[in-house]
């Protein structure tokens, strides 16, 4: 019997009960009286879920659908199965998440951030705050000196450490230049102005988390705020044009449209322009394939890994050339 046959037992807390149900990625899908429930097993803080729960009740309210929670008998937003296992039930949606091959999800997405962006904004609590860009970016350029240092002193054995001392000085190069970049910025002032507005990220915002619905106005829902946090909002906008990008090769085209359709809906300031710039500047993905290889000091690399860090530095010069060319001009 697996977790979420038991985890089912918890619907009879919400005087509930399934008709049928079927596995979805980490979670089980409850076919109920009360429509389509998304049931899952719950790790987190009951104390943020409480402040996530505020966060998407209003959004729900300003016509933005989102994965709110239900509360069960005890007015509680956790339930505890026979094991004391702790579980959410929320509501969801039919529908398919955004086709990253389809221009219209694309943009469809990100004027659906440009809306949750306007309304995502709460009373600042400092426990939620996401932590200074500048310390991001000292400390991952320590690591990847670090894993450089690593494979050096053991000896590359296989394609990934090679490819990976070969590859990082020009990769450090960036991300000691993005740091320069943001350097000259008024980044503390923008981060500042963020945090007294209360302004919120959904932390997660990927291809993964929207759904395009049927018959819909909005043709939308927005799903799994688990890493909401307090910080500057273009840092969804950027996650998610990251991801799109790489899968087209970092088409000025395509980056220009989904920035004018956010700018059209939620203006981006000068000062968020440049914030921009230097989150494209920096080697992300780089240091995430890093990072991922150094903290599990695999002896066995996966060949899906050593592809993405080929692709990485095949890419490098396009994508270099992406951040200058991209933010040039401030929209008008």
């Amino acid at each position: 019997m697996s977790l979420y046959d038991y985890g089912l037992g918890t619907l009879a807390q919400y005087e509930l009960t399934a008709d049928r149900s079927a596995r979805t990625r980490g979670a089980l899908l409850c076919y109920t009286s009360r429509g389509v429930l998304i049931l899952r097993e719950f790790h987190g803080s009951e104390k943020k879920l409480e402040k996530q729960q505020e966060l998407l009740l209003r959004l729900q309210e300003n016509g933005i659908n989102t994965d709110y929670f239900l509360r069960n008998n005890q007015e509680s937003l956790v339930s505890k199965d026979k094991t004391e296992q702790r579980f959410t039930l929320q509501h969801w949606y039919e529908g398919k998440e955004c086709d990253t091959k389809s221009r219209e999800d694309i943009l469809k997405s990100v004027r659906t951030l440009a809306r949750l962006h306007i309304l995502m904004k709460m009373e600042p609590v400092e426990e939620y705050r996401e932590r200074s860009l500048r310390e991001e970016y000292l400390r991952h350029n320590q690591e990847l000196r670090k894993i450089r240092k690593f494979i050096r002193n053991k000896g590359a054995s296989n394609v990934f450490e090679k490819n990976y001392l070969a590859s990082v000085e020009q990769f450090l190069e960036r991300a000691q230049y993005a740091v320069k970049l943001l350097d000259e910025t008024d980044y503390d002032d923008l981060r500042e102005r963020a945090w007294r507005e209360g302004q919120v990220c959904h932390g997660e915002y990927n291809q993964h988390n929207i759904l395009m619905l049927k018959g819909d106005h909005l043709g939308t829902a927005v799903t799994n705020f688990g890493h909401w946090s307090f910080d500057i909002q273009v840092a969804d906008l950027y996650r998610f044009m990251r991801k799109i990008l790489e899968k087209y090769n970092w088409n000025l085209e395509l980056a220009g449209e989904m920035l004018r359709e956010y700018h059209k809906i939620r203006p981006i300031s000068a000062e968020e322009w440049k914030n921009l710039r230097v989150r494209f500047t920096y080697p992300e993905k780089y240091w995430k394939l890093a990072n991922y290889y150094y903290s599990h000091k695999k002896v066995w690399i996966s060949e899906k890994n050593v592809e993405k860090l080929q692709n990485l530095i095949r890419q490098r010069e396009i994508w270099e050339n992406f951040a200058e060319e991209c933010f040039r001009d401030y929209p008008q």
